[in-house]
């Protein structure tokens, strides 16, 4: 609908999402209007293109800076400082011969047959690892009281090593957390300008190596975020805005910024988790509930299962792994995630020949800066993005609404140095090299995926989004054998438009291992009571009253003896004389569903509790679009012209209709092959699939036609 015949209301919202080369800004006001934006990112501050996108986005559509109500903010700033390693300098005190548990980490290889491995390095020297004389045991009986006379030479140490932030982390910390405390508050009386944080806080779970790892990651990267969220706050503030900023969590949930500042290691994921709380949302609205989200952007591409319209949580996964796709090869983080994972490659990827002769893509990005080749900015490297404008599935003239014209000449030269003349292959075959390379990589791991969770990704509708996503969306969906895909407006923009649609929330976790059988009911209560209120506490710093939250209650629990655990839901509302009896139905239930069998003379055992606290979700199920209102449904109206686009069943190109997204109504349809483009994603329809315009405005394609 255009601003013409519905003019935007206030208050206004805005969701911004920092990729690694664009920053995207989505506006929604009272009526649920929505209009958005996107601006290059900023490497060396990511928040000045924050502040150009609010600027041109309130500016373009007569927003004014005090009706602004909230803006909620998701970032790659603390996954980037680990991966490239460009946290401050970070110590770590712990516990009388556990300095070196960060290098022993799990003690295996995460490849065994690689001679030549190269081992996950420590965030932490081993010369700023300090060992201070205490003792917890497993019940967290102290053994041996903290030393608190050893910790004044240790705050010398670090103080002329020039450290900014310590971790504390001592044995079994997670049981009795006084020692730590302790030490926080000595080693802050002595290092007044030092970041001081203990594990006992980050991760109060079991797990010495990952509570370990965890703590100290947070402790690397929260002065860089602090000093990050500072300076945004106050850019904002200069420019009229004086409402708080709320950041997007990993698990989906959003937090004010005091609360983010204090945990950015929960942030980690934030970008990622926007785009599957949006895709869920929009798969909802279109009658789906199991969709695959297809999320490509500029540096990486991710995908999530969505089942029954809710997405799965996990509490540990890895960050800045030496090899992509190898498990161990990372750092692990025990921090609540929505479950996803990175299947290829982002339309900045690098292309290149490798030792064997083939075409890899990845993993390293051209970024924004200096960006694909055809950007113009000086970029040499082939990227995805080159080769799918040498194949016309780009127009040079309509990228970003024709904001930012590509340069078709710069892209082939790229790709006929790097890749065509090595391979003795024309420019066009080189181009489509990359671009299958690349569908192929996310196919296969997008299945494998799925594979694992006992599910086939063909049972699921594919939902694209991220700038990239449309463009690769159907050719990766006809590998995995889906049928149908379902593409919503502004799909370019999608992660934040989901920061939007997510609620206030916040995970708490408590270890306390006990076998069913010894479980003290109400001990159990009294630890959720706790939480339950630390909960309250903070969503009542965010402007929540009691009464517009729910608490969701689960616990970790295991068969005696094993490693891993499973999540069981627990209904602390039901008397808790039944609380022993309903937790065993409820594990054996979930134990079943995930392994298809139970053990019946094995004791079960609960390792941690979890309590969500969370606010209400914000009503968008029905939401509107400022784009232009098509009064007609045939798709001819939308017509733009004609250009060649190679076509992957016919590998040559063919003369192919380009619509605008637009002007496409309610009820239109067309067949492919068939070019979409609106100004944040261009949608690639393939031979012989069939488009068709559904009352929310997505386009629902439908590839069993399709030739596989």
């Amino acid at each position: 609908m255009s601003s013409e015949m519905m003019a935007m209301k206030g208050p206004y919202r805005i969701g911004v999402d920092i990729g690694g080369t664009f920053t995207d800004l989505v506006m929604i006001d009272s009526q649920g209007l929505l209009v958005n934006e996107k601006v290059l990112t900023t490497p060396h501050d990511p928040s000045e293109g924050v502040l150009t996108g609010v600027g041109l986005i309130t500016k373009n559509n007569g927003v004014l800076p005090e009706q602004v109500e909230n803006i909620i903010h998701g970032t790659t700033l603390v996954a980037n400082a680990l991966i490239e390693r460009k946290g401050v300098v970070t110590a770590l005190v712990t516990t009388q011969g556990f300095r070196d548990v960060l290098q022993i980490a799990r003690e295996w290889r995460y490849d065994i047959y690689d001679l030549f491995l190269t081992p996950v390095e420590p965030l932490v020297p081993r010369s700023l690892r300090f060992e201070v004389n205490e003792r917890v045991a497993f019940d967290g009986t102290v053994v041996v009281p903290l030393d608190e006379a050893a910790l004044e030479p240790i705050a010398l140490q670090i103080r002329e090593a020039g450290a900014q932030a310590v971790a504390i982390c001592f044995l079994h910390a997670f049981r009795h957390d006084a020692h730590e405390l302790k030490a926080k508050e000595i080693l802050q009386a002595l290092l007044p300008d030092v970041t001081i944080c203990i594990s006992s806080e980050v991760m109060p779970e079991i797990g010495e190596y990952e509570r370990t790892a965890t703590a100290v990651c947070n402790a690397y990267v929260q002065p860089l975020f602090e000093k990050y969220i500072s300076g945004l706050i106050q850019g904002l503030k200069s420019m009229g805005i004086q409402k708080d900023l709320y950041l997007m969590q990993s698990d989906g949930g959003t937090v004010h910024y005091t609360t983010a500042m204090a945990y950015p290691i929960r942030l980690v994921q934030s970008g990622p988790a926007g785009g599957v709380q949006a895709t869920s949302l929009i798969g909802k609205m279109a009658g789906l509930n199991d969709v695959l989200c297809f999320d490509m952007g500029g540096t990486t591409a991710k995908a999530c299962l969505i089942n029954g319209s809710e997405s799965q949580v996990i509490n540990d996964f890895e960050v800045a792994r030496l090899q992509r796709f190898r498990k161990g090869s990372g750092i692990p983080l025990k921090v609540p995630a929505i479950d996803m994972i990175e299947i290829g490659s982002g339309g900045g990827s690098i292309s290149r020949v490798n030792q064997l002769g083939l075409i890899q893509v990845g993993p390293d990005s051209s970024s924004a800066v200096p960006g694909p080749a055809c950007y113009g900015q000086g970029g040499q490297d082939a990227t995805v993005t080159d080769a799918d404008l040498v194949l016309g599935y780009l127009d040079a003239g309509s990228f970003l609404g024709g904001d930012m014209p590509l340069n078709l000449a710069a892209a082939s030269h790229a790709i006929d140095t790097q890749i065509a003349q090595p391979l003795s292959l024309s420019i066009v075959d080189a181009a489509f090299g990359i671009h299958e390379t690349v569908n192929e990589a996310m196919a296969q791991a997008a299945s494998i995926h799925a594979l694992e969770k006992g599910l086939k990704a063909s049972h699921y509708a594919m939902v694209p989004i991220g700038g990239a996503g449309p463009v690769h969306a159907c050719h990766v969906a006809m590998k995995l054998d889906m049928r149908h895909v379902l593409i919503p407006r502004g799909a370019g923009v999608a992660s934040a438009f989901g920061f939007l649609a997510s609620p206030m929330s916040f995970q708490f976790v408590q270890a306390q291992i006990s076998t069913l059988t010894q479980l003290d009911a109400a001990k159990v209560k009294e630890l959720v009571d706790g939480l339950h209120k630390k909960g309250m506490a903070m969503m009542a710093h965010s402007g929540l009253t009691s009464d517009q939250c729910r608490v969701k209650v689960s616990a970790a629990m295991r068969y005696v003896g094993q490693g891993y655990e499973v999540e069981v839901p627990v209904d602390m509302m039901s008397p808790m004389a039944n609380l022993v009896d309903s937790m065993a139905q409820g594990f054996s239930a979930c134990y079943q569903h995930l392994y298809g069998r139970t053990e019946k003379d094995t004791p079960a055992e609960v390792v941690s509790w979890r309590v969500v606290v969370q606010g209400p979700s914000p009503d968008l199920l029905q939401v509107a679009d400022s784009g232009d209102e098509a009064v007609l449904p045939q798709a001819a109206h939308a017509l733009k012209g004609h250009r060649p686009v190679f076509c992957v069943v016919k590998k040559e190109f063919v003369t192919t209709p380009v619509y605008a997204r637009h002007l496409l109504a309610v009820g239109a349809v067309l067949e492919g092959p068939a070019i979409i483009e609106e100004r944040e994603s261009t949608v690639v329809i393939p031979h012989l699939a069939r488009v068709t315009v559904d009352a929310h405005l997505n386009l629902r394609i439908d590839l069993a036609l399709q030739s596989f």
